[in-house]
């Protein structure tokens, strides 16, 4: 579904069961148009919009959004939470070991999971989350600080 077939955020929230509140409309905008974002940065995207919003009232919100399959939240290894908008896909992510850029990479069989567990162990696997890493762009061509 591209950006112009998707509802507008209150009726996803509707859909999803949710209360539509100027709150969590503000921050399912704020989540879609940035890239995978930190909670102060939705914090203040949100704020933005709507004024003041206490921090725990984003997390409790980024709860519940993702529980409801609205946003996704990522960890990288080493890094705060972020999240992003580009849910009911199946990409994966890569991660500057430097700056800590984050950028999709789409998966290249498609559907989920893209890899199949050597051993499931009774497990009935739906997802497979891969992260590559190294160094983006910026950072492979930075002069080197090392002595």
């Amino acid at each position: 579904m591209t950006a112009s077939q998707r509802p507008n955020p209150a009726e996803e929230l509707r859909g999803a069961g949710l209360r539509v509140t100027a709150a969590r409309v503000a921050l399912l905008e704020t989540v879609r148009g940035g890239d995978h974002l930190g909670v102060e940065a939705i914090a203040a995207g949100v704020r933005d919009r709507v004024g003041h919003i206490s921090l725990q009232a984003v997390y409790e919100a980024l709860h519940a959004l993702t529980a409801a399959g609205l946003v996704r939240r990522i960890e990288p290894a080493g890094s705060p939470a972020r999240f992003e908008g580009r849910v009911g896909d199946n990409h994966h992510h890569v991660v500057c070991r430097s700056c800590g850029a984050v950028a999709d990479v789409d998966c290249e069989v498609g559907e989920a999971p893209c890899l199949t567990a050597s051993d499931d162990h009774g497990f009935s696997i739906d997802e497979a989350e891969v992260i590559y890493w190294g160094l983006c762009p910026d950072c492979s061509t930075a002069p080197s600080t090392a002595p």
